[in-house]
């Protein structure tokens, strides 16, 4: 069974452990997993009780207007062609997408025999993607009125699916995926690679005026969070079964 990965390793060459305690050979993935998981969910808590209370952020509207031409509401900033292209990025954190992305990513890692991987992809981003829609009925927060929508939205804002199930399925995905790739090169590439697709469904739902910034940046905190929680899930479980420290 390949060794646990550390995001350290993405850079840094092995560690030595030291040789005076032993028994300290990994970080604690056991409390990286809950302190992240708890992280993931006091962000949707904290931000969420904000926004039923009725606080608004300064930023969300300056930056909506900003992605408009002249001010008129309805003409995106940009070239005629950006429309389109941001309508295709967002597409990638659809839920069709998504779920065929995170079941091709189960079934590929069963038939290779990674079956904890498979396993923990389907829990990461199953739970994941529960978490969001209860956080979504939980504070309903209601769509931009600030401009218009380029595409048709019909869920509350807050927080932005896509952001969120992007950064959980994806990041997940890579995570995990990067426990049984073995060149720090396929590595780093693969996680560079999912963290600009992820920020890039972030920003076409704010271009297309069908999200707040913030309900990104809650969606991309919350999603990155539970990803690595996972991640450290599966870190502390290769070292269980494998009898190490």
């Amino acid at each position: 069974m390949s060794e646990p990965f550390s995001l350290s390793a993405i850079t840094e060459a092995p560690v030595t452990p030291d040789q005076s305690a032993p028994d300290v050979r990994h970080p604690p993935f056991a409390l990286i997993a809950l302190g992240t998981l708890a992280g993931a969910v006091l962000v949707l808590a904290i931000l969420g009780r904000t926004i039923a209370g009725g606080s608004r952020f300064a930023f969300d509207s300056a930056i909506m207007l900003a992605l408009r031409q002249g001010g008129d509401p309805g003409v995106p900033a940009g070239p005629v062609w950006l429309k389109q292209a941001m309508v295709d990025v967002t597409a990638l954190g659809g839920e069709t997408v998504l779920t065929l992305a995170a079941a091709v990513t189960i079934l590929f890692l069963a038939v290779n025999r990674h079956l904890l991987a498979a396993a923990l992809v389907f829990a990461g981003t199953t739970t994941g993607s529960i978490a969001v829609a209860l956080a979504k009925r939980l504070v309903g927060r209601e769509r931009p009125a600030l401009v218009d929508h380029l595409v048709e939205v019909g869920s509350a804002s807050f927080p932005s699916g896509h952001a969120a199930n992007s950064a959980i399925i994806y990041l997940t995905i890579a995570l995990v995926s990067i426990q049984v790739v073995h060149r720090r090169d396929a590595r780093l590439f693969l996680l560079v690679a999912t963290l600009l697709l992820v920020a890039a469904i972030g920003i076409s739902r704010v271009y297309l005026g069908v999200h707040w910034p913030s309900d990104v940046l809650a969606g991309w905190s919350f999603g990155l969070l539970w990803a690595l929680a996972w991640w450290a899930a599966g870190s502390w479980l290769r070292l269980r079964l494998s009898g190490k420290p």
